[in-house]
C-alpha cells in the first residue's frame, strides 16, 4: 500500500521546485497584504473537478467553497445549514465579489444520490439531509417523465439553477446584484469530455468552445 503520508511529502516537494518557485513573489505579497478575489466560485467535493484547473486560475484569484452536490441552501436562519451560507455571507460582505459561479458537473455521485431517493431517507445520514435540499428539484425533474439516460444532466444543471435561485433568497446577495455589484453564473462541467458550459439569460446552458 502507498504511504499516503510520503505521498503528500512527494506532492508537496513538487509544488515547492515548480509552482511556488515562479510564484514566490505572489504568495509573499497575499501573505502580507491580504485576498481580493473577484470571484466566488461554489462547487462540488468531488475530487475529479478542481474549480482552479479547470479555469486555470491562479493562487489568490478565486474564493472557493465546495461541498457534496455544490448546493446552495435557501436563506434560513434556524436550519443548521450554515458553513457555505458563511462563505457566500463573508465572499459578499467582506470580500466585495464581483461574480459568484455556481459549478455542477457530470456523474455527480450527490446529485445521483438524491435521485435514488437519498433526501427521504431517515437512515442516510449528513449526506442524506444535506442533498435533501433538493428533493423539491428531484420532484421537479422526475415530473417531466424524461428518458432514462437524460435524468441525471437535467438533475444535475437543475440543481444548478436551484442554486442561483437559492443564493437571491440571502438578502445581502440580492441587494448587491440588485445594485449592480454582483452577477451570479450557472456553471457545468463534463468530466469525460473536459467541456464547460455556461447559463444564459435564460437559464439555458451554453457550451463554450475550446
Amino acid at each position: 500500500m502507498i504511504d499516503r503520508k510520503d505521498k503528500l511529502i512527494s506532492g508537496y516537494k513538487a509544488f515547492r521546485a515548480g509552482d511556488y518557485k515562479a510564484q514566490k513573489k505572489l504568495y509573499e505579497e497575499l501573505g502580507t497584504k491580504g485576498q481580493s478575489p473577484k470571484v466566488m466560485l461554489i462547487a462540488c467535493s468531488d475530487s475529479r473537478v478542481d474549480p482552479t484547473d479547470i479555469f486555470d486560475a491562479y493562487p489568490g484569484e478565486m474564493f472557493v467553497t465546495r461541498n457534496v452536490a455544490n448546493i446552495v441552501p435557501p436563506y434560513d436562519t434556524d436550519d443548521g445549514f450554515f458553513g457555505t451560507a458563511a462563505t457566500i455571507e463573508y465572499a459578499v460582505k467582506v470580500l466585495k465579489v464581483e461574480m459568484i459561479v455556481v459549478m455542477g458537473h457530470e456523474s455527480c455521485g450527490g446529485i445521483k444520490g438524491c435521485l435514488d431517493g437519498m433526501g427521504h431517507d431517515p437512515d442516510a445520514g449528513y449526506v442524506g439531509k444535506w442533498v435533501s435540499i433538493i428533493n423539491n428539484v428531484r420532484e421537479r425533474v422526475l415530473a417531466r417523465s424524461l428518458p432514462e439516460n437524460e435524468v441525471v444532466l437535467e438533475m444535475e444543471l437543475e440543481g444548478v439553477r436551484q442554486s442561483l435561485t437559492n443564493l437571491m433568497s440571502f438578502p445581502f446577495v440580492k441587494e448587491a446584484v440588485e445594485s449592480g455589484t454582483l452577477k451570479l453564473q450557472g456553471a457545468y462541467f463534463s468530466i469525460i469530455q473536459a467541456r464547460l458550459m455556461l447559463s444564459n439569460e435564460q437559464d439555458e446552458f451554453e457550451l463554450i468552445p475550446a
